[in-house]
């Protein structure tokens, strides 16, 4: 091996080596286990949040490819719809071409061409994390095979009646034409006004204090052109007898009914509210109780019309009519008509007031434009009937969340679910396989030709296919099962369906796993008919914040590129790509200065084994995690000392020809001795592969890197390789000792290997690589090995409470000479005092360990009568451990280090507490910031006293 560890130099040869021999298919006759990864967009690039998942889904794989399961993880990519068609027409509109010059079918060969340039962009970055997919399998959902999928969905639940085409309010997005869904707007809170506009009523009537007039509050005001009802509350008494009656609406001469609703409150405002059903959601609600009409006063881009678009339903159908609309305001953008139609109400007398006011505006999540609510027809699936058997399979036990309070999550939006908007008014994706004829009649079918032979349609009838395409999410829902060869009943769809786990992020939990398990309930059965679930388990993972719980932006300058850590990258390529493409230079400016100030060098390189266990170490149950950077260095500082470890391991089972030492691997037969480090370290290595086994079933991978840390950094390291030394110093260590102490370091050190490769897939490779010819294994890659499994017989109680008291005898030893600041190096008398028969059979037992490791010149065994001289003391269990003082140290010199370091702690304390008795500091600083101090200043004091302790003593001598 080489003296220094560089990741650099052997991830990607081994990924490499694992790919070219098809490793990550599936193999052998085990218990099917598959994972569908959540498709990434086929737009941009692997960030933190992914780096996260595909950790977690990876080294779920390898663990389970370990353990001899029949293992799939399927790849693939989405093709984002929205975020695509915008990319695209954002590099046309550089060349100055828009997409309508295009025209649909040039603008879609436009796409594909920019999904063949960029596509392969993902899946090098999965590769460089360690992905362990069968690229073999690798899907898009625009593949052929997939379109299939979708479109036999979509004919097979129209024909059941549970897609239809209707009109409804929509959350229109002005800047790109389309339909959205509710999740994906996203509420933004602004400051803003409330109008209170005067809306005369019909007929001479008066409210009952004698006004003319109603008094209605609004944020929007432009949208009182298509009002079409005024509600107030039924039992509000100061408008009882004018229910039933009308306003005359004001710039429109419209006359509008005054209806009672439940809706209205009366404490808020003046207990009058305007109903707009073509452009508010709720009032769209109002409207249907009451059978009003539906004014939709906005063309595509949210200007005004000309003339207004209206309906009326009468429970059954809608029908449509004419109306005219002012002609000042035709053509102008919703915000210009506001201010004029506000001019026109304070001209008129007719505005009453402006208040402040902090509302809620729902804006698009991709284009970041005011959402408006708007009266299209678009194509529904009816999700209420789809919701009810997925709701059961959760309740039932056939799905799991993991943690379990994610359950609540799903089931609050489930049992309240509305019928899904699948239509979007966009050009790339899945277009609906409906076609219309010329009289507006609508077939549906897989193809155009099946639809003629279906409805009996010659070739005489024109046929146009509805240029709408399909919501992104409804071919993801079909996922589990798309992308195993659905509808065709392929070997693969028998084999890995259901999959075993889905490991996602709970802010798609209604974006993608809710619509999974409804339509793969729906269509995919058992052999005996029952439903089939997609996934058995759902693990839902955190967000990625930064270190201070911020959510990662580009606006905030917070983004951190998982392949930064991995390879490294200088401060100014940081700064640039934290700053490019930013519009507004002082925001540039501020990441700037906030990045050389956070990262003065950028990141040196970590290697993918660092960050992967840095992930993992982070993964608590659902919650968010803060990623700090210097978790990152103190791991890639645990590789090194993997690394160093191996690299002693070889050191002392080869010979200078680098021939393997006699270490037993190779003859079954060869008598070994097992000295107690070597049963301690055995039987610790039980529990930990007891309990590494049980958090990977538990899902708990913070829990197994800290038990992987523990065992490799303070047992396998910091002790037993430390306690093998003594049987190699010794001149008097037999053969057999030689033999057991070597074949212990060989069979630990790989089984370390095996328990870490799921997490750390590299460096665990190549050390295994690295140690194969002493372990006697004649297997091609660790990933083929099987994963390490406890053996009861190997637990030794006894070994483990006796390397325990030498541990702690060793430790006492080490705190005494950290207390008095005696050398490391200087060897010193110890007595032992107060022992039990038991602690002296241990001392007896382990006089070399103690004498060698705590580096002792004599230890003597002090009975109950005998004193002891003046001595520093620690304490195991009732033993008292004894360092005599006398002669070891500078008397002198020792105060005066002692009086100088209180001094300058009484000082920091001083400063620190003038800072925390200032009221301004503590009022204007932000509490964190106050915490930490008080911290600083609860620690320091501690230390002063441990310092005031330890001076007491030295000066008792």
């Amino acid at each position: 091996m080489d003296k220094t560890y560089r990741p650099q130099d052997i991830e990607q040869k081994h990924y490499q080596h694992w790919e070219q021999k098809n490793y990550f298919a599936p193999r052998g006759e085990g218990t099917p286990f598959s994972i569908m990864i959540p498709p990434p967009n086929v737009t941009g690039s692997l960030h933190m949040g992914h780096a996260f998942q595909h950790t977690i889904m990876d080294a779920l794989t390898r663990y389970q490819r370990m353990m001899g399961s029949k293992t799939l993880w399927q790849p693939g990519t989405d093709h984002a719809g929205i975020a695509t068609q915008m990319v695209v027409e954002r590099q046309l509109a550089e060349q100055g071409i828009k997409r309508h010059e295009l025209g649909r079918d040039a603008f879609i060969e436009k796409i594909w061409e920019w999904k063949a340039k960029s596509g392969g962009t993902i899946t090098e970055q999965m590769r460089q994390l360690g992905d362990s997919v069968d690229w073999s399998r690798e899907r898009f959902t625009m593949d052929e095979g997939l379109s299939n999928a979708v479109r036999e969905v979509f004919v097979r639940l129209h024909e059941e009646g549970l897609i239809y085409r209707g009109k409804r309010l929509v959350n229109w997005d002005p800047k790109l034409h389309t339909a959205i869904s509710d999740l994906e707007v996203e509420n933004k809170e602004e400051q803003g006004h409330l109008w209170h506009f005067r809306y005369p009523l019909a007929d001479g009537a008066k409210t009952a204090n004698g006004e003319r007039y109603l008094v209605v509050a609004t944020t929007r005001p432009e949208t009182m052109l298509g009002d079409t009802a005024v509600a107030v509350h039924p039992k509000d008494e100061r408008y009882a007898s004018l229910i039933g009656q009308f306003i005359d609406l004001p710039l429109v001469n419209r006359r509008i009914p005054i209806i009672a609703d439940d809706y209205v409150d009366m404490e808020f405002g003046s207990g009058c509210v305007k109903i707009t059903p073509a452009h508010d959601f709720n009032d769209y609600q109002v409207g249907k109780r009451h059978n009003v009409a539906l004014v939709n006063i906005f063309d595509q881009n949210a200007s005004v019309l000309a003339e207004a678009q209206a309906f009326q339903y009468d429970g059954t159908e809608w029908t449509d009519f004419a109306t005219t609309l002012p002609t000042e305001y035709a053509g102008l953008d919703r915000y210009e008509a506001r201010k004029l139609i506000v001019a026109a109400f304070d001209a008129a007398g007719l505005l009453a007031e402006v208040k402040d006011h902090t509302l809620q505006v729902p804006k698009g999540d991709r284009s970041g434009v005011a959402v408006e609510p708007w009266l299209t027809d678009q194509w529904y699936v009816d999700a209420k009937k789809l919701a009810e058997p997925s709701i059961k399979a959760v309740e039932d036990g056939a799905i799991q969340f993991v943690p379990k309070q994610w359950e609540n999550t799903y089931f609050s939006w489930m049992r309240d679910i509305q019928d899904w908007c699948i239509s979007r008014q966009l050009w790339w994706g899945h277009q609906i396989p409906a076609w219309y004829d010329e009289s507006g009649n609508v077939y549906v079918g897989r193809d155009e030709a099946e639809v003629r032979s279906k409805h009996g349609l010659g070739d005489n009838v024109t046929l146009r296919q509805d240029e709408d395409v399909l919501d992104t999410w409804f071919s993801s829902a079909l996922w589990t099962f798309s992308t195993l060869g659905w509808p065709e009943k392929t070997p693969e769809l028998a084999t890995f369906h259901p999959s075993s786990v889905l490991v996602t992020g709970f802010d798609i939990i209604f974006f993608w796993v809710a619509r999974m398990i409804m339509m793969t309930l729906h269509f995919m059965k058992n052999d005996d008919g029952t439903p089939q679930v997609p996934f058995h388990t759902v693990y839902v993972t955190g967000l990625i914040r930064d270190e201070n719980g911020q959510k990662m932006s580009k606006s905030k300058g917070n983004v951190i590129d998982p392949l930064d850590l991995i390879h490294g990258i200088d401060i100014e390529a940081l700064v640039t790509k934290r700053t490019s493409g930013l519009m507004q230079p002082k925001l540039a400016a501020k990441i700037e200065k906030a990045t050389r100030q956070s990262f003065p060098d950028g990141f040196e390189p970590s290697g993918t084994d660092a960050l992967r266990f840095t992930l993992t170490s982070l993964a608590s149950n659902g919650r968010d995690i803060k990623f700090d950077v210097k978790r990152l260095e103190g791991y890639r500082n645990f590789c090194n000392k993997l690394w160093n470890a191996a690299r002693y391991v070889e050191m002392n089972t080869l010979a200078e020809d680098g021939s393997p030492l006699d270490c037993g691997q190779f003859d079954a037969n060869a008598e070994v001795a097992l000295s107690l480090a070597d049963r301690w370290i055995i039987s610790r290595l039980q529990s930990t592969e007891a309990d590494m086994n049980r958090h990977f079933a538990q899902y708990r991978f913070d829990l197994a890197s800290q038990t992987l840390y523990d065992f490799v950094w303070n047992e396998y390291c910091d002790w037993y390789l430390e306690l093998s030394k003594p049987i190699f110093w010794d001149e008097n260590s037999t053969a057999e000792q030689l033999r057991g102490t070597r074949r212990t370091l060989i069979r630990v050190l790989d089984a370390i290997l095996r328990l870490a490769h799921p997490i750390m897939p590299f460096i665990s490779e190549e050390i295994w690589q690295s140690i194969k010819p002493l372990t006697g294994k004649t297997g091609d890659s660790i990933m083929l090995e099987p994963y390490p499994q406890p053996e009861e017989h190997k637990v030794d109680a006894a070994a483990e409470a006796d390397l325990d008291w030498v541990r702690n005898v060793i430790v006492g030893v080490r705190n005494i000479r950290g207390e008095m600041n005696i050398s490391p190096n200087k060897p010193i008398p110890l007595l032992l005092k107060n022992g039990r028969t038991e602690d002296q059979r241990r001392l007896d037992d382990n006089r070399n360990f103690l004498q060698k490791l705590a580096k002792l010149e004599s230890i003597i065994w002090l009975n109950a009568d005998q004193d002891a001289p003046l001595s520093a003391t620690q304490l195991v269990g009732e033993m008292q451990v004894l360092v005599p003082m006398a002669g070891l140290i500078d008397v002198a010199a020792e105060l005066a280090r002692l009086n100088k370091e209180i001094e300058k702690a009484e000082k920091e304390l001083a400063r620190i507490q003038g800072k925390l008795s200032n009221e301004k500091f503590t009022a204007k600083a932000p509490a964190d910031v106050v915490a930490k101090e008080q911290e600083k200043a609860d620690a320091i004091s501690v230390s002063l006293a441990q310092l005031s302790e330890q001076r007491s003593r030295i000066e008792s001598l």
